[in-house]
């Protein structure tokens, strides 16, 4: 059975769909078959792979209202990476959720037919604590959080935290973290030290040995509707992925 990752954090600009879009492509490059989901209503994740989001016609929306099958909302990239993309219509659903039953659950039921046929599924959360990320959290087996190297990304962890808690308390009793990833790293700066300091004194060896440098070509490949190992597979930014993924995959070998 596949595994599946949520990639969470509800602060925004960690890094969270840059992880997602070039973990998901890195991993897929090192031989594993991978899916990624795209919940945010950004659609950041959907333009990372190149898929024009106004062309989606089934998307992750119609999963989640029942209106579609998964298998019929995957779309093939050139990248070794499947997608369920998102588009406009996503953007509605967190109301739309709240009156349907098992609202929680809606991801999970719609992935179960396909969990056999992929390796690790990725899914990229929104950076908020709504229904949309309770369903990604719902749905998956562990939670991968990255964290930017400064203290303002330390805020709002410990609630992070709390959800992921109530979540296994409530709706999925086999959630845990898959790791935590520190981005954005720039170890000449004693701020960034000291934050590496404090996340592992909460996280332990859940912190991955792997931390993502400031890099200008990760910025760049988003543009270009491409992972960093297609745009550039030379650079820090790609190496440093490319050694994410090993020890992911190190991470998930099974005993």
């Amino acid at each position: 059975m596949g595994k599946v990752v949520a990639v969470a954090n509800q602060k925004g600009g960690v890094g969270k769909t840059t992880t997602a879009v070039n973990l998901a492509a890195s991993v897929a490059a090192q031989g594993k078959h991978v899916l990624i989901i795209d919940l945010d209503p950004q659609g950041n994740t959907t333009s990372g792979f190149g898929v024009t989001k106004r062309s989606v016609e089934t998307s992750v929306y119609q999963l989640l209202m029942g209106e579609a099958q998964a298998k019929d909302a995957i779309a093939h990239t050139k990248y070794r990476v499947d997608i369920i993309p998102t588009n406009i219509q996503l953007s509605g659903a967190g109301f739309e959720l709240i009156n349907m039953d098992r609202r929680e659950a809606r991801l999970r039921e719609a992935l179960t037919p396909i969990i056999n046929d992929y390796d690790f599924i990725f899914i990229d959360c929104p950076p908020s604590l709504d229904l949309l990320t309770l369903n990604g959290l719902c749905a998956c087996d562990t939670v991968l959080v990255p964290i930017q190297c400064e203290f303002l990304a330390l805020e709002g962890l410990s609630e992070l935290m709390n959800t992921i808690r109530n979540v296994k308390k409530l709706y999925n009793p086999y959630i845990g973290i898959e790791g935590v990833l520190l981005t954005m790293y720039d170890g000449r700066l004693n701020l960034t030290l000291q934050v590496v300091q404090e996340v592992k004194k909460y996280f332990g060896n859940k912190v991955y040995k792997t931390t993502i440098p400031r890099n200008v070509r990760i910025s760049e490949a988003p543009s270009y509707g491409m992972p960093i190992n297609f745009y550039d597979g030379a650079s820090r930014g790609a190496e440093a992925y490319a050694y994410l993924a090993a020890e992911f995959i190190k991470n998930n070998k099974k005993e």
